[in-house]
C-alpha cells in the first residue's frame, strides 16, 4: 500500500475544496428546513462511494433523479444525480436514522451500484446490490463443499495466503521483529493441514505473533490534542478489548479504524459472493452462525492484512486529531461520521482485492462437482477475465484453462493469478 493512500483520502481534512451550494429553500430538498436561513452543502462522490451520516439520512427518487440528504448540527448537505455520469458506485449510510425508498434502491441497482449501511463499531447491518441470475449447480456444490473435501483445500489456500501477507506486512514496517519467522512457520504447517480445526490452531499461533508485534505501535496526535487524549489511546494495544474479551467494541482509536474498515470490507466480500451467485452464508472455514455470514468472512482473510497495512500507514505517517473520535460511558471508542465518511471511500479498493479470490472460490466449487461440463464455467462477473481470454482466443492466443489461484506477488504484494511467485512487473524491474 503506497505511503500516499491515506494523504488522498484525508485530503478534505487539510485543504477542503470549495462545495458547491444549494438554496436551503431548495424545492428538490423538501425535507430541508424551509424556514431557516443559509446554504446546503453539496453531496459529491469521492472514488465512487457517496456516505450519509448524521440524523435524518434520506434516498430517494425525484423525477428520476437520486435524492440524497444528511445533516448534523446546522450542517446540511443534499445531491440530486441523473442517470448518467452520477459517478456513484456506492452508497454507504452510517447509523440508522433516515429513510430509503424503494425506488432509490431501483435506481441503485439499475446503475450497478450498491447500498451499505454500516455502524460505527464495525458492524455490517445491511447490504444490497443488483440481482444476477444464479446457477443452482454452483449453490448445491457450496452446500456439499465439506464431504466433497473442496472447502479443506479452499481454506487451506486463503489461509496460507492471510499469513503470507501478514509476514509481508511485518517485514515492512518491523524489520527488526522475529514474529516474521513465527507467522512463516505457521503458514507451512497450514500448507499440510489435515482439518479446519488444524488450520484455524496454526492461523491463531500466526495471529498471536502478528498481533504482538503491533502493541507499542504510537498513536500521534496533534501536540493541541495532546492533553485530550487518555492514556490509552497512545498505542496501538491488544486487539483484544477489555469491554468484551473480543475485537468487538475497541477501546483505542487504532482498533476503531480497524474494526470499522473491516466492516467495509465485509460487506464487499458479501456483496462479491452475491455477484457470483454464491450464499455468503455457507462458510469454508468459519462454523455456520446465525450472528454472520461465514463465506463473506472467509473471503475477507487473505484480504485483512492489506487493511492492516493501510492502518500502519496511516499511524506511522500520519497525526490523528481528536476531533474524528468519541468516547462512550462505557470507554468504547467510536468514529465520528465524518473520520468514518472518509474510511468507507477504501470500499472500492477492498472490492477489487476480493474480486479474484471470490471467483477463484466460485471456480473451485464449480470444478469439483461440474466435471462432466467442464467447457461452461461460472461468470467472471467481478474480473470479466472470460472476456479477457476470450479476446486472446480471438487473436491467435491459447487463452486461460484451468483453476487459477489468485496469490501476491512476493515483491510488490498486488493481487495476480498466475504460476510465478512474482508479478510480470516486478520480473521486467
Amino acid at each position: 500500500m503506497p505511503s500516499s493512500a491515506f494523504r488522498c483520502l484525508l485530503h478534505p481534512f487539510k485543504s477542503p475544496p470549495e462545495s458547491v451550494k444549494y438554496p436551503l429553500k431548495s424545492p428538490n430538498s423538501t425535507s430541508c428546513n424551509q424556514g431557516s436561513a443559509g446554504m446546503v452543502e453539496s453531496i459529491l462522490p469521492r472514488h465512487g462511494v457517496v456516505t450519509l451520516f448524521g440524523y435524518g439520512s434520506r434516498l430517494s427518487v425525484e423525477r428520476g433523479h437520486l435524492i440524497l440528504e444528511d445533516r448534523i448540527g446546522p450542517r446540511r448537505r443534499y445531491g440530486r444525480f441523473a442517470r448518467v455520469r452520477h459517478g456513484i458506485k456506492r452508497v454507504v449510510a452510517i447509523g440508522s436514522d433516515g429513510f430509503v425508498s424503494l425506488a432509490a434502491l431501483r435506481w441503485l441497482a439499475d446503475q450497478d451500484a450498491a447500498f451499505i449501511m454500516l455502524e460505527r463499531d464495525g458492524r455490517v447491518l445491511a447490504t444490497t446490490g443488483p440481482v444476477k441470475p444464479s446457477d443452482a449447480r454452483l449453490r448445491r456444490s457450496q452446500s456439499l463443499a465439506h464431504e466433497s473435501g473442496i472447502a479443506l483445500k479452499i481454506a487451506r489456500e486463503l489461509i496460507s495466503e492471510k499469513l503470507l501477507a501478514q509476514e509481508r506486512t511485518i517485514k515492512t514496517y518491523f524489520r527488526e521483529s522475529s514474529c516474521a519467522s513465527d507467522i512463516m512457520d505457521a503458514r507451512k504447517q497450514v500448507g499440510t493441514a489435515k482439518s479446519n480445526e488444524e488450520i484455524r490452531r496454526w492461523e491463531a499461533k500466526g495471529a498471536k505473533a502478528y498481533w504482538s508485534a503491533m502493541r507499542e505501535v504510537p498513536i500521534n496526535f496533534s501536540k493541541s490534542d495532546s492533553s485530550k487524549i487518555p492514556e490509552h489511546w497512545r498505542r496501538f494495544g491488544s486487539r483484544i478489548s477489555p469491554l468484551t474479551n473480543s475485537p468487538r467494541l475497541a477501546a483505542n482509536p487504532a482498533n476503531a479504524i480497524l474494526n470499522y474498515l473491516y466492516a467495509v470490507l465485509e460487506s464487499e466480500s458479501r456483496l462479491a459472493l452475491a455477484t457470483l451467485g454464491l450464499d455468503p452464508g455457507i462458510g469454508v472455514l468459519h462454523n455456520d452462525l446465525r450472528s454472520r455470514d461465514s463465506l463473506a468472512c472467509d473471503l475477507m482473510e487473505p484480504v485483512r492484512p492489506k487493511v492492516d497495512s493501510l492502518v500502519l500507514d496511516l499511524l506511522f505517517k500520519e497525526q490523528l486529531r481528536r476531533e474524528w473520535f468519541f468516547e462512550q460511558r462505557d470507554g468504547n471508542c467510536r468514529l465520528m461520521g465524518s473520520f468514518a465518511e472518509i474510511l468507507s471511500e477504501t470500499a472500492t479498493m477492498w472490492r477489487a482485492a476480493v474480486s479474484a479470490f471470490a471467483e477463484w472460490i466460485a471456480r473451485c466449487l464449480w470444478d469439483s462437482k461440474m466435471r462432466q461440463v467442464r467447457s461452461q464455467v461460472p461468470a467472471t462477473r467481478l474480473t470479466q477475465s472470460h472476456k479477457s481470454e476470450s479476446r486472446a482466443k480471438l487473436n491467435g492466443g491459447a487463452g486461460k484453462t484451468g483453476c487459477a489461484r489468485p496469490v501476491l506477488c512476493r515483491v510488490c504484494g498486488q493481487i495476480r493469478i498466475s504460476t510465478s511467485s512474482v508479478c510480470g512487473n516486478c520480473i521486467s524491474a
